[in-house]
């Protein structure tokens, strides 16, 4: 892994159109492409593409941009997930934040079942997993964990913007 990924998500005033979807598209598989580039790959001017990304930007489809880096050549060699079943008092929102103040936490989902959250952590070894995981247990709100190892990645992060459509149609 390696290059720069686009972040998209958030509430939208109109539609998305299949070349707000082609220019997403081009954009996470390179954010620093300029909007000359990104232009020969959509048939639009440089302009018509700046304010179309612009109008992306401005209505929250695409939230920011930021490297991406392959954990295990910056020391993270070990992936978890960990299920996280909650107390029964417990408040979402203050078990998500607590959750947030873990600098191993990279991603946490909130999810239907018998878990609230499943959340992605990355440490360098097991031993560096096992405090983390004692770390998150006396989150108060947190009963129990279940957690499950990554053995490899064989895909992440892939990019899904065409609604529903294989990529190369539209």
């Amino acid at each position: 892994m390696g290059g720069s990924d686009i972040v998209v998500g958030g509430p939208r005033l109109g539609p998305v159109d299949a070349l707000d979807r082609q220019i997403i598209a081009a954009l996470r598989a390179n954010g620093r492409a300029t909007y000359a580039d990104l232009g020969r790959k959509v048939g639009l001017s440089a302009s018509a593409v700046h304010e179309r990304v612009g109008k992306l930007e401005a209505t929250g489809v695409i939230v920011g941009y930021h490297a991406v880096v392959d954990p295990s050549a910056v020391g993270l060699g070990v992936t978890a997930l960990v299920s996280i079943h909650p107390t029964d008092t417990a408040d979402d929102d203050e078990l998500a934040l607590s959750l947030g103040e873990l600098i191993e936490v990279e991603s946490c989902y909130r999810v239907a079942g018998d878990e609230s959250f499943i959340v992605k952590v990355r440490v360098a070894t097991v031993d560096d997993l096992e405090r983390s995981l004692g770390r998150l247990r006396r989150i108060p709100g947190v009963a129990r964990t279940r957690t499950t190892v990554v053995l490899s990645t064989r895909f992440e992060g892939r990019p899904n913007t065409a609604a529903g459509e294989p990529e190369g149609t539209a």
